[in-house]
């Protein structure tokens, strides 16, 4: 498998999922600006859509989509335990947890990230984001280490992933233990930081 990925980015939680389940993929960076990999290739030729990440597959077929790729990849190693079986509640609480992460948080990013935001919508757009982070720190009030509970998931990956552009939008995390110590027990994962080393952001 080849994933497509620009360092650090939402591509980040699926490049763990492939890892965690024991893969180890070929990996291509993205210049989004260009829509060139490092390669030299037409991004979009790869991927219509032209954002990242996208997963060629052994038999050549491109999967886009993290939120797809994080499952698809758990259910080929499901002795790995990254994703509960199909069609059972603990599967339904992934998928939950997956798509909040998406579009309450990830998407909650975006303003703050474009340069055509005024100073006023950033604002308006880190106050929505501080809210969201308030909702998240209260799903881990029960003590559990991980969103699902006890044990690890590929939801806890792109929670892990998005928790890490807080910095860069002047967000201290400490504002938020749970998320914080959460963070840190991923960050600790030897295929978290194989990731992160392939991706030459430590």
């Amino acid at each position: 498998m080849k994933l497509y990925y620009k360092a650090g980015a939402c591509s980040l939680a699926s490049h763990i999922a492939l890892r965690e389940a024991g893969f180890a993929p070929e990996i291509e960076a993205v210049d989004l600006p260009t829509h060139r990999t490092a390669g030299g290739a037409d991004y979009y030729a790869i991927n219509p859509k032209g954002y990242i990440p996208a997963l060629v597959l052994d038999g050549g077929e491109v999967l886009t989509e993290g939120v797809a790729i994080m499952q698809y990849v758990a259910d080929q190693k499901p002795e790995a335990g990254l994703a509960p079986p199909a069609g059972t509640l603990g599967r339904a609480r992934l998928q939950e947890a997956l798509n909040f992460i998406a579009t309450e948080l990830h998407k909650s990013y975006s303003p703050l990230f474009n340069p055509a935001t005024d100073a006023a919508g950033k604002e308006r757009a880190l106050a929505h984001l501080k809210r969201r982070l308030d909702l998240t720190e209260s799903f881990l009030a029960d003590g559990r280490d991980f969103l699902l509970g006890a044990d690890f998931s590929v939801a806890d990956g792109y929670l892990f992933t998005v928790l890490g552009w807080a910095g860069h939008v002047g967000l201290d995390l400490a504002a938020w233990p749970k998320l914080s110590a959460l963070r840190a027990r991923v960050a600790a994962r030897p295929a978290v930081q194989a990731t992160l080393k392939a991706e030459g952001v430590v």
